[in-house]
């Protein structure tokens, strides 16, 4: 349990401050609209529906930003390099994935400082990603 001091509030973790939820849920339906709809990243994604690789990213981003731990519960560590790994993931696939995810992080319309912060982390996780050199 949090110590609650005289005078001071318990500080909100990244997922509390962006909305919890039902913020990630929007981010990650936009993100996959996009992905649906291209050739090079829809390939990536055996399963005819996009349904099960939306809750997976949009549990992990959950877990990742401080929100439930469901994600942990169901899959285990994230493993993402390994997870990603059967798949090219090349600098085209890292752009793409990025274009789909800028459009997404705009329609959130966070304050600057968070969604700076959110963009930060998805550049750098779409840049561990690629396992495919040019």
């Amino acid at each position: 349990m949090t110590e609650i001091r005289r005078g001071t509030l318990p500080e909100q973790t990244f997922y509390e401050q962006v909305g919890g939820e039902e913020t990630f849920r929007r981010l990650v339906h936009r993100f996959y609209a996009g992905v649906a709809g291209d050739p090079e990243l829809r390939a990536m994604y055996p399963e005819e529906d996009l349904g099960p690789a939306e809750e997976r990213l949009r549990l992990f981003l959950i877990q990742y930003w401080g929100g439930p731990t469901t994600y942990g519960e169901r899959r285990g560590h994230p493993r993402l390099r390994m997870r990603h790994m059967p798949f090219t993931v090349d600098r085209a696939a890292h752009d793409a994935w990025l274009r789909h995810m800028r459009a997404a992080v705009d329609e959130l319309d966070l304050p600057p400082e968070q969604e700076q912060t959110l963009w930060n982390y998805l550049t750098y996780a779409a840049a561990s990603m690629v396992n495919t050199p040019d």
